[in-house]
């Protein structure tokens, strides 16, 4: 059983600083996320992540994930258009892509902002899942694709977070994975919505889905949305 532990920005993140290695085979940070714990494995940010929020000094066996690097593995799930453009869900396709975990654990990602206060664990930063994006129109949804595509592949996906999330994935702890296995969903809706994702078309080659919004329909992404939760079961207790 390989476990990949993906850290993001949210308040919470920092009840990971006193979790032992051991259930994690893989840590990938995003963004500033690798200040929690030194001994993280990777590093993914976005293209217009600031170079002197950077680590730096990298250990041997740690590295740097570029767009060189998660740009092709998300457009071998589909695409940013129907993945989410937003990097919880790219460090997730990323890690599918080049580590085949049999689980995702997710913490610091629920994708909730305060309205006043800290809204990340280094202070306050901007809520960019929450930003006016055609592919964020139900952050659930995209969150029930990438557990049902991660399913389909094996692999688990769970949220370690006790908080208020918008993330739909079962709840865990990181004493309990050694038995996590991924959920059913309802094989028939895939199918269904996969083949409307084929036939919409909708890959933007070099990630850059903005540069291509004319040839995206705002309904039509938010009908595959809907599919998509019917596929998971939009009523799952999380």
């Amino acid at each position: 059983m390989t476990t990949v532990l993906i850290l993001g920005s949210g308040p919470n993140v920092l009840d990971a600083r006193v979790w032992p290695r051991a259930p994690f085979d893989h840590i990938l940070a995003i963004n500033n996320a690798f200040a929690v714990r030194p001994d993280w494995d990777s590093l993914i940010h976005p293209e217009d992540f600031d170079p002197d929020r950077l680590p730096r000094h990298l250990e041997p066996a740690q590295s740097i994930v570029t767009a060189d690097d998660y740009v092709p593995a998300q457009n071998a799930y589909g695409g940013f258009v129907y993945a989410g453009g937003t990097m919880a869900f790219t460090a997730g396709y990323w890690a599918l892509c080049h580590h085949r975990p049999s689980c995702l654990a997710y913490l610091g990602c629920d994708m909730t902002y305060a309205p006043r206060g800290e809204t990340h664990f280094y202070g306050t930063g901007e809520a960019d899942p929450l930003r006016d994006d055609i592919t964020l129109q139900s952050l659930e949804a995209k969150s029930a694709r990438l557990e049902i595509i991660a399913a389909r592949q094996g692999c688990a996906v769970v949220n370690l977070s006790q908080a208020d999330s918008r993330l739909l994935f079962p709840r865990r702890t990181p004493f309990d994975l050694q038995d996590v296995s991924p959920r059913g969903f309802v094989e028939n809706l895939v199918d269904d919505a996969l083949h409307r994702e084929d036939a919409l078309g909708y890959m933007a080659a070099s990630g850059r889905y903005w540069e291509e919004l004319e040839r995206f329909d705002a309904a039509a992404l938010a009908d595959l949305d809907a599919l998509w939760l019917a596929a998971a079961g939009s009523s799952r207790d999380t």
